[in-house]
């Protein structure tokens, strides 16, 4: 099945475009507080009450980096780290066995870790600008004197 080894990039970006929609979908509310009082929820699941801008800050402008396919491995390691702790904090309370609880942020933590290690890929803004493999110096460099 070597020809979808082809698919790679159109992957990577599929995965990074429905990531970044649906992070911008859960975390812009957060920031312009549409979702009803969400600070009273954070804190009543044991976080500090500005945990919802942390988390709207990251879902928006995470989602944003990911769907540019800019700074994605760091972006999706955090939104990876955010959605581990939304499951230990907010979505476990029936216990680990109550996957139904938790299976929505769990298939985000792994898609994002998926991004973290594998990068965006070709169709990013990540590529031109990270992923040099030429073996010399980056195209417009400053040589070394």
């Amino acid at each position: 099945m070597k020809f979808l080894d082809k698919l790679q990039p159109l992957s990577l970006l599929v995965l990074r475009v429905v990531l970044g929609i649906i992070y911008l979908y859960h975390g812009y509310p957060k920031l312009t507080h549409t979702h009803g009082n969400l600070q009273a929820v954070f804190v009543e699941h044991g976080l500090p009450a500005y945990f919802v801008y942390v988390s709207g800050i990251l879902e928006t402008f995470g989602g944003g980096l990911l769907l540019l396919g800019l700074f994605t491995r760091a972006a999706a390691l955090l939104l990876a780290i955010e959605m581990c702790v939304a499951i230990w904090k907010v979505h476990s309370l029936h216990g680990y066995l109550a996957v139904h609880d938790y299976e929505f942020p769990l298939a985000l933590a792994a898609a994002c870790f998926v991004l973290a290690t594998l990068g965006a890929g070709l169709v990013s803004l990540d590529h031109p600008i990270f992923e040099h493999r030429g073996g010399g110096p980056r195209p417009g460099a400053a040589k070394k004197g």
